[in-house]
């Protein structure tokens, strides 16, 4: 039933592999440009920018990694594949990008209470260029933001950098027209801000991802009635739902059928129309179903209802 699913999911990453290797350059080539602008211009906020954009030519280096060892095949020992290496790719990331904002808080901080003169024309004039980049890397990342978690991460890294880059231009403009050397201090304080919630929202998702929780929008009571609905079900346990990685939902489940409707319509039949159910009203492909007739239920161990 997965199959097609897996054959979309191949093509995409390696759609996604394209766009990543183009982005990895540009982001490589434009952190060392603003490396050497900070170290020109004395800007923490430009440096911060800087080191953020390395940090991102890693995490990309590292979605790029995951990617291929996604496309890997099941083994005996790995019957899933490597799909979650795509998964501990984001969520290395997601910490990297956390560690980031701690750095920055903390030199911000610093530079507030005791202010370092920055030259503003050369860091407008490395700030404009990142931009830019930035952007280009932006358009070629925007289409394909949603198909996974390490698609989503890339795309949030670059997305901050550009909101960094956009920080360093006002900061400039503003010690140009007015002398204020904190403003250079104050937009690097805001990168740290605009890098948080996002970092946090990434690790949380890759967290949702690891311990199985069930995938997003599926309300797992709602699936246990669209179950419960289908013709000859009389009960349904040991629903599980989670996520192999992120955009291939997965779902288990024990079903207890009446005899009747087994001896009349057949295990093939019945797993056809769950499997349906399930792909139709919930978006997952990848159904597991034991079919268990009625009059075996009660050999069920433990509690079957749970």
């Amino acid at each position: 039933m997965g199959a097609g699913h897996d054959h979309g999911h191949a093509a995409g990453r390696a759609h996604d592999r394209s766009r990543l290797r183009l982005v990895l350059v540009v982001t490589a080539g434009v952190a060392v440009l603003e490396l050497v602008g900070a170290v020109l211009s004395g800007s923490l906020a430009l440096f911060a920018d800087a080191g953020h954009m390395f940090t991102d030519t890693a995490a990309i280096v590292l979605a790029l990694s995951a990617s291929y060892v996604a496309t890997l095949p099941a083994t005996s020992r790995r019957t899933f594949g490597y799909h979650r290496a795509e998964i501990l790719a984001a969520l290395i990331n997601a910490v990297v990008l956390l560690g980031v904002c701690g750095y920055l808080a903390y030199a911000g901080v610093r530079r507030l209470l005791d202010p370092v003169g920055v030259d503003a024309g050369q860091m407008l004039a490395f700030a404009v260029v990142g931009l830019v980049a930035n952007l280009v890397s932006i358009s070629l990342l925007a289409a394909r933001r949603d198909q996974s978690l390490n698609m989503r991460g890339a795309f949030l890294e670059v997305l901050g950098d550009a909101f960094g880059s956009a920080a360093a231009i006002v900061a400039a403009l503003v010690v140009l027209a007015t002398g204020f050397d904190r403003a250079d201090s104050i937009a690097s304080l805001l990168i740290a801000v605009l890098i948080l919630p996002r970092a946090w929202s990434l690790l949380r998702d890759c967290l949702h991802v690891l311990l199985e929780s069930a995938p997003p929008g599926v309300d797992m009571e709602v699936v246990r009635q669209h179950l419960v609905g289908a013709e000859g079900v009389t009960d349904v346990h040991d629903l599980h739902a989670w996520s192999i990685t992120s955009g291939m939902p997965a779902l288990s489940a024990h079903v207890t059928v009446t005899d009747e409707a087994l001896r009349s319509r057949g295990v093939g039949r019945i797993l056809d129309e769950l499997g349906e159910c399930v792909a139709t009203h919930f978006g997952i492909d990848h159904a597991t179903f034991q079919v268990e007739p009625e009059s075996h239920q009660e050999h069920e161990p433990g509690d079957v209802h749970r």
